[in-house]
Order: structure tokens, then sequence, then C-alpha cells
């Protein structure tokens, strides 16, 4: 059977490297947050965001307990801010929409209001080959609502610049299912 978060990794694996600056734009327990931090190195940098306190002291514990390189900064405020708190290009991003898992608070979750402008400043602050994952929840209302816009969104994207492709499920569509998100190696760092 197909694991979509093993083809998370596999697909961040083919773009990051030893001593890259990365971002998890939805921290939750942070599990994403320790696989870049560890792929990234001691030399690399990881900003990972939640707008949940205990998000980032989960977080924390974990990274803590599963020997993380000293290489984050955990960061409590919404993903749509990370040009506030990230100045530089990064190599690779993830995203969990939804809801943050075993909290018990199924009513707290990422909301399109902020998910579209936390991928556009995903995608202006990606370096040439780098890549974003973002992985969908199409279980509840919001999560599929958030995967509809996405998806019309990136049809709108340059194929010269951008390469997004989606990978579902067929037949189960409820399934979670991801984006990736990869700028063309042969453009030019645009800043502001």
């Amino acid at each position: 059977m197909v694991d979509l978060t093993g083809l998370h990794k596999h697909f961040i694996l083919e773009h990051v490297k030893e001593g890259d600056t990365v971002v998890d734009f939805t921290m939750g327990n942070g599990n994403d947050t320790l696989f870049l931090s560890k792929t990234v190195g001691e030399s690399g940098k990881v900003y990972a965001f939640d707008i949940q306190e205990d998000a980032v002291s989960s977080t924390r514990k974990h990274l803590e307990e599963n020997g993380a390189p000293e290489n984050y900064t955990l960061i409590c405020a919404s993903h749509h801010r990370v040009k506030e708190f990230v100045g530089e290009p990064i190599k690779g991003g993830m995203f969990n929409l939804g809801y943050l898992p075993r909290s018990g608070r199924k009513s707290v979750t990422t909301m399109r209001e902020t998910t579209m402008p936390a991928v556009e400043a995903a995608i202006e602050l990606l370096a040439p080959d780098g890549a974003l994952i973002i992985a969908i929840y199409p279980g509840h209302e919001e999560g599929a609502l958030e995967g509809d816009m996405l998806r019309e969104y990136f049809k709108t994207l340059s194929r010269f610049r951008i390469c997004a492709s989606e990978f579902h499920i067929l037949n189960s569509p409820t399934s979670p299912y991801f984006f990736l998100v990869e700028k063309s190696e042969k453009i030019k760092i645009e800043q502001k």
C-alpha cells in the first residue's frame, strides 16, 4: 500500500540537503519538524509555525527527546506570517493542513484565509530547485475547501516556473492527499 508520509519525505529529500533552510508551516506535534531538523543537520535552519502554544510545547519536547540538532526556531504564530520571521530563501517546506492531532480540538483548524497567503509566501521564499509538500485532509469541510482552493490556484501558475503535482489514492476519496510544488532550477530568486 502507498505510504503518503513516506512519499512526502521522499520528495523533500530530492530537494533538501544538509545546511539548507526549511520551514514546517504547521508544526503540530513536531514530526515534520524533527524530520526537517535531522535532514538539514547542525549547519541548517528550521523554522516551525503553529498558532497553538501546546503544539509548540509538544514539538519542543519531541525534538529534545529525539536528539534533534539545535537548528530550529519554534514560532507561536500563524503560518501566513512566515515572511515576518524568515528573511532568506528556503529549499523546502511542509504543510499538514487541518487540526492538531490528538488535541481533542477538531474545531481549531487551518483556514483558507491564512492558508492561501501562507502558500503564496512559501512559493515566493522557495529557492530554485526547492519543494513544498502540502498535505490536505478532505475528511472535514474546511480541509476539502482548502484542497479545492489550492488546486485552482496551482492551475494558474506558470509551468515554466513552478511544477505543481497532486497525489491521491483514487479509490478512497476522503483519504488525505498532497500537493508537491517544485520551483524550477533555472529561476533566479526574486527578493523584495
